[in-house]
């Protein structure tokens, strides 16, 4: 049976800086580690990736919490955390599967959990022949076709990591065992 691989998702202990304004600072220091969650939970999700991490998918544990710093410009307090968390990161060789969101005469594009801009080209598709038409499809002697909205298991042959846009492109490919529609 072929399966995708399972080393895609990583657990990470990272450490992390956590800037709580001044208007949601408590005298008293009841709702501070509540802020520091929220705020932590709030920057975890717009970060979105990292080149060496890869991918945030879920914030697990809050291991510790700093001695906050008083940032004398805003009047802020600055914490530093240590958590552990889940990412997703595409490595080169590794099985993946994706959902086919477009097809060109030159191959398909796909998804694969949060990565949105993976390519199979053509060439790197044995045996399958491209057909144009309204819905252009590739289908091959077994009438096995790939086309929009289809789910594929494909090889990671290359990734790449955009800085701007916070994001890898993944090059695939359908050689191999296992491959192909699920």
């Amino acid at each position: 049976m072929c399966m995708a691989d399972p080393n895609m998702y990583l657990k990470i202990e990272l450490p992390w800086n956590v800037l709580i304004p001044p208007e949601n600072l408590d005298a008293k220091g009841l709702l501070l580690q509540r802020a520091v969650i929220i705020r932590l939970l709030e920057d975890f999700a717009s970060r979105k990736a990292t080149k060496d991490h890869g991918y945030f998918l879920a914030l697990t544990t809050l291991n510790t919490i700093g001695e906050g710093k008083v940032r004398q410009e805003s009047g802020g307090v600055l914490f530093p955390v240590v958590f552990n968390c889940i990412t997703f990161k595409p490595f080169k060789g590794e099985v993946l599967k994706g959902v086919v969101n477009r097809v060109i005469k030159q191959g398909v594009f796909l998804s694969s959990g949060p990565t949105e801009k993976v390519f199979i080209s053509a060439t790197t598709m044995p045996d399958y022949q491209y057909v144009q038409g309204e819905n252009p499809i590739f289908m091959n002697d077994n009438l096995s076709k790939i086309e929009k909205d289809v789910e594929l298991r494909f090889m990671v042959i290359g990734t790449k990591w955009i800085e701007n846009e916070r994001e890898f492109q993944i090059l695939g490919s359908l050689f191999g065992d296992c491959l192909g529609p699920v």
